[in-house]
């Protein structure tokens, strides 16, 4: 070969890597950065990302601490931490131990851990959707198959029929995962729901995952029921949680995984050690914000159930728009009189204002796992004070009209 040969071949990226989803939450960051730039305020719509102060109690607990070495954690969280948050479980009647608990770097890394630990590849886990949209990242990146089984924004995203879990079980699947609330829909399970699941997981020797991290985000009156409150599947629960939500402190990236099943945790402890440790500093902020009283929770709550129901009644005034009524977390699926939220959603913050304003939305197509559906619905936070949700769906209004002319 000549020195003077140029070699257009270049290394290739993974299957896996091409085959890893985008964001739908994330995604359209850079036009909403260059909307910006243009100077055109844009209404944040698409994160849930609480505006709610941290607890006090926590940021405090970082600037005052006295460390003179920023150490390791335990890979497993320091003990204290974990019987603080076993205390925090049994308030809200889940009994565990500290030894039933893993503290890793928010509830995303407890997801991909409990994947890693109980299935392989090509294996399958049974998700209700639309569904938290990383559920498919993280089962692309442990090479797992997600299997569907759909939700309907008619029946406000309940819990589909159990004979529609039964009918898609091979001897591939492994688990059923589910998001309680829910995130995008804020569907709140029912006692009666979750029972229901027990009895399948157990019949099927299937794990049952409870993304649990809105747990106190419940309205109406209504209680979160944890699946470790049944007691029947103590071998087949296993919880995510994160203090991301809860506790507003989405950068502290401090979750964990939570079972009573020793295998799982004992297997699990291995991700854990590999990945070395959770910060140190996000610990220590974690740990303290257990102290947080629930007068905070109570008014957090209330905040919320007023931007929802300003949300939803703004909602229901828009001609052709229909949307799923939440009973937890803070979001809403709404579905448009467009063909394609992805192409709009793009539209808004790149081509559309009203009075210099706009608004990120995330198109809900990403939330779901079948092709084709979720194209005409977007999920919204509400995670904004009232008067900007108000606002927000005043320019949705207007850019609809514009948009379907």
């Amino acid at each position: 070969m000549s020195f003077n040969t140029i070699v257009t071949n270049m290394p290739s990226i993974s299957v896996k890597g091409n085959a890893m989803p985008e964001s739908p939450i994330r995604k359209l960051v850079p036009y909403a950065e260059d909307a910006k730039k243009r100077g055109t305020k844009v209404y944040h719509l698409n994160i849930g990302q609480p505006d709610i102060k941290t607890p006090k109690v926590a940021l405090d607990a970082i600037k005052n601490n006295n460390l003179e070495v920023l150490a390791y954690a335990r890979s497993e969280g320091s003990e204290e931490y974990r019987k603080k948050l076993a205390m925090y479980y049994a308030k809200n009647d889940i009994q565990v131990n500290a030894s039933d608990i893993i503290a890793t770097t928010g509830g995303s890394e407890a997801l991909l851990f409990t994947f890693g630990s109980i299935m392989d590849a090509d294996d399958e886990v049974i998700i209700p959707e639309p569904f938290y949209a990383n559920y498919n990242g993280f089962s692309t990146a442990s090479g797992v198959k997600v299997v569907p089984v759909v939700s309907k924004i008619e029946d406000n995203f309940a819990l589909p029929p159990i004979e529609d879990f039964e009918q898609l079980i091979s001897p591939k699947t492994k688990a059923i995962l589910i998001c309680n609330p829910g995130n995008p829909t804020g569907y709140l399970y029912s006692k009666e729901e979750i029972k229901k699941l027990a009895v399948l997981v157990k019949k099927h020797d299937l794990f049952l995952i409870a993304d649990e991290v809105y747990r106190e985000f419940a309205y109406e009156g209504l209680t979160h029921y944890s699946i470790l409150q049944e007691s029947s599947i103590e071998e087949n629960a296993i919880v995510i949680d994160s203090v991301s939500k809860r506790y507003s402190m989405c950068g502290a990236r401090i979750g964990c995984i939570v079972s009573k099943n020793k295998n799982v945790v004992n297997t699990a402890l291995k991700f854990a050690q590999a990945r070395l440790s959770p910060p140190t500093y996000a610990l220590i902020a974690s740990e303290a914000a257990l102290e947080t009283p629930q007068s905070y929770f109570d008014a957090v709550i209330e905040e919320y159930v007023e931007r929802r129901d300003t949300l939803i009644r703004e909602l229901q005034k828009i001609d052709g728009v229909k949307v799923a009524s939440p009973k937890g977390a803070f979001y809403c699926i709404a579905q448009l009189p467009v063909e394609n939220t992805d192409h709009f959603a793009q539209w808004l913050l790149e081509k559309y204002d009203f009075q210099n304003e706009t608004i990120m939305v995330a198109p809900a197509a990403g939330f779901y796992s079948t092709k084709g559906l979720g194209l005409d619905q977007v999920r919204i936070a509400y995670v904004l004070n009232k008067e900007d949700l108000i606002r927000s769906v005043t320019i949705l209004k207007e850019a609809l009209k514009v948009y379907n002319d």
